[in-house]
């Protein structure tokens, strides 16, 4: 355990030496101010890393992860974080950010149990279940990222509930929130076309983003069984073929 902690600060003495090589008191500029733009409230999966995804240097992105990208209207923790960087900070973008494939969404969908998060992620399993006859219509392999989607559909909304933002927009002051999916298989960032930036903006958003997300997964279902049974017509069990037809829609 030791040399491995010792290797992770060697990397940090070379990432330091590098990126004051390359930006000549870089690190000296850090210490005068913090006037992040954007807020991320994202997922803490390992293989979503906040800054490097929007190619933001420190001090740029103002950032919050737990499991499954949630804001849970008693967690005082993610309310604080957001209530920092809206009254203190001054960010005027706030962005959900969840991924396919996520494990936490996954656990949630197919009832896992893997302990105290169970707890937590009861909440995705609110928004499973408020979009039950929906996600019911899909394939089993589709549901975990269309599952994802409503995750950030509800969690954006979640968002603009609370007093922190509607009490920022009732002043006055320019605050977006926005919802967003990052694809683990290409690594390109999907806007889930949900923007509120005003409370009056919120309901409308929510609607026509879920209007949308629906008819995007109901055309993948169509497509894919059209592919399907093009392929059975021509007697053909290409692998491509097989792996083109479980794929997400664009928005994934």
């Amino acid at each position: 355990m030791s040399r491995e902690l010792s290797e992770l600060f060697d990397r940090n003495r070379q990432w330091a030496a590098s990126t004051e090589a390359r930006s000549p008191g870089f690190f000296t500029g850090l210490l005068s101010q913090q006037s992040p733009r954007y807020m991320w409230l994202g997922c803490a999966d390992s293989r979503v890393p906040a800054n490097e995804l929007v190619d933001l240097l420190p001090g740029e992105l103002f950032v919050h992860r737990n499991v499954a990208n949630l804001l849970v209207h008693s967690d005082l923790n993610a309310l604080s974080v957001i209530q920092y960087a809206v009254d203190v900070l001054g960010v005027q973008h706030i962005i959900v950010v969840g991924h396919s494939k996520c494990g936490g969404v996954r656990a949630a969908l197919d009832n896992h149990r893997s302990g105290l998060v169970d707890n937590w992620l009861r909440h995705v399993q609110d928004v499973r279940d408020t979009h039950e006859a929906f996600l019911s219509g899909l394939p089993d392999e589709l549901r975990i990222d269309a599952l994802v989607e409503l995750n950030v559909l509800e969690q954006s909304r979640n968002v603009c509930r609370t007093t922190i933002v509607r009490d920022a927009w009732q002043r006055g002051q320019s605050v977006a929130v926005h919802g967003w999916v990052y694809g683990l298989h290409d690594g390109l960032l999907r806007d889930m076309a949900i923007t509120a930036s005003a409370h009056e903006e919120v309901a409308d958003a929510y609607d026509v983003a879920l209007a949308s997300l629906r008819q995007r997964w109901r055309q993948a279902v169509r497509q894919r069984a059209s592919r399907t049974t093009s392929t059975e017509a021509s007697g053909s069990t290409s692998p491509i073929s097989s792996t083109v037809s479980s794929r997400a829609p664009s928005s994934l």
